[in-house]
């Protein structure tokens, strides 16, 4: 079990490392950015639903953020 929670540990810390490297990427070069495509757009569509949410959509968004470290 401890295995199977590292991998997954290693597996979220390299999607959020892409997630990252996407935003950089369509931030410098724009939103037609090859193998990238609309990763801003879709950050500030979870960002702006999060929003609308009120409370609940701040509770979830403080919990991504602790569970983030």
């Amino acid at each position: 079990m401890d295995k199977l929670s590292a991998v997954i540990g290693q597996l979220t810390s390299l999607a959020m490392s892409l997630i990252v490297l996407g935003v950089a990427l369509g931030v410098v070069f724009g939103g037609d950015t090859p193998f990238v495509g609309d990763v801003l757009g879709n950050l500030l569509g979870i960002v702006s639903t999060l929003g609308d949410a009120g409370l609940v959509g701040l509770l979830v968004a403080g919990y991504l953020m602790a569970s983030m470290d």
